[in-house]
C-alpha cells in the first residue's frame, strides 16, 4: 500500500515547496508520512463539510490547495473554535497536504489549467512571482460573448467586471486574490484580465487603465486545478481511489 509520504513526494515533483510565497504554509501539515493510504479526497479548502466527507468515504488523506494551518499553534484544544476541525482530523487519522502558491506557479498548476480553460495559447507569466499567466486567443471576442464562455468553464453563479469597451484577444488571469496585479496584466498588454476578490479601487484603476476586468469568484478561478491534479495522481497511483469534493463549491451567491 503506498503511504501519505510517498504521495506527498510525487506532489513535490508536481508543483515544488521551494516556489511557495514567503508568507505561505503549503506542505504536508498534518498526520503520519509513513500511514497507508487507499482513499484520497481532494479538495480546495478543508471545510468542515469536507472533513466529514472524507470520514464518510473512508478516505486516509485530504489534498488540498489552501492550507488547512496558518498561524503557529501555541496549543490543541476545542477550546480555540479553528483546532475543532483539526481535532476531528487526528481522531479519525486522516493526514492533510496542501499545495498552495506552489501550485499557483508550477507549471501545470492553477494558472496554467485556468488559462487552457479559457481557450487561450500560453504565454508565460506576466508578473514577478511567477502567479499570473498571460496568453491570446486565436481571435477577438467580444466582451459580452467572453463573459459567457468565462461563466460556463468557471461554473460560477455570476461574474463581476468592468467593460473597457474593447474586444478580447489578450488575456491576463491570476486565480484567487489577485487584484494587486491589475497593473501587471496591463503592462504586459493583457486587454483583459481575469481574476477574483477585486476591490472597488481596482475596479476604478481598471476604469482609467482602459482594460477589462473579471471576478471569476475565487473558489470558481482556483477550482478548475483540482481535476486536472487528481487525473495526474491516478495515473501515478493507480491502485488508491481518488475522490473529488462533492460537498465543497463556490460560497459566494448573487441575489
Amino acid at each position: 500500500m503506498n503511504t501519505v509520504g510517498e504521495i506527498y513526494d510525487k506532489l513535490c515533483e508536481l508543483a515544488p515547496p521551494e516556489l511557495q510565497l514567503p508568507y505561505d504554509n503549503s506542505g504536508f501539515l498534518l498526520g503520519h508520512g509513513a500511514a497507508g493510504v487507499d482513499k484520497v479526497l481532494l479538495a480546495l479548502d478543508v471545510t468542515d463539510e469536507v472533513v466529514g466527507e472524507a470520514i464518510a468515504l473512508g478516505a486516509q488523506l485530504i489534498i488540498s490547495h489552501h492550507p488547512v494551518i496558518w498561524d503557529e499553534m501555541k496549543r490543541m484544544t476545542d477550546e480555540i473554535p479553528e483546532n475543532k476541525k483539526l481535532l476531528r482530523l487526528l481522531e479519525n487519522k486522516i493526514a492533510v497536504i496542501c499545495m498552495h502558491t506552489n501550485l499557483d506557479i508550477a507549471e501545470g498548476g492553477v494558472n496554467d489549467v485556468l488559462i487552457s480553460l479559457l481557450g487561450a495559447t500560453n504565454e508565460g507569466a506576466f508578473d514577478e512571482e511567477g502567479c499570473g499567466r498571460k496568453g491570446s486567443l486565436d481571435k477577438p471576442m467580444s466582451m459580452e460573448a467572453f463573459l459567457s464562455l468565462c461563466k460556463e468553464k468557471l461554473c460560477t453563479n455570476g461574474l463581476r467586471y468592468h467593460d473597457a469597451g474593447r474586444s478580447v484577444r489578450h488575456i491576463g488571469v491570476l486565480g484567487g486574490s489577485g487584484g494587486s496585479n491589475l497593473l501587471g496584466a496591463w503592462q504586459a498588454g493583457c486587454d483583459t484580465y481575469v481574476t477574483a476578490d477585486v476591490k472597488y479601487s481596482v475596479f476604478l484603476q481598471a476604469r482609467e487603465l482602459g482594460i477589462n476586468l473579471i471576478d471569476g469568484d475565487h473558489f470558481c478561478t482556483e477550482n478548475p486545478v483540482i481535476p486536472v491534479l487528481a487525473q495526474k495522481l491516478r495515473a501515478s497511483f493507480p491502485e488508491i481511489r481518488f475522490f473529488i469534493s462533492e460537498r465543497h463549491g463556490q460560497t459566494a451567491r448573487f441575489y
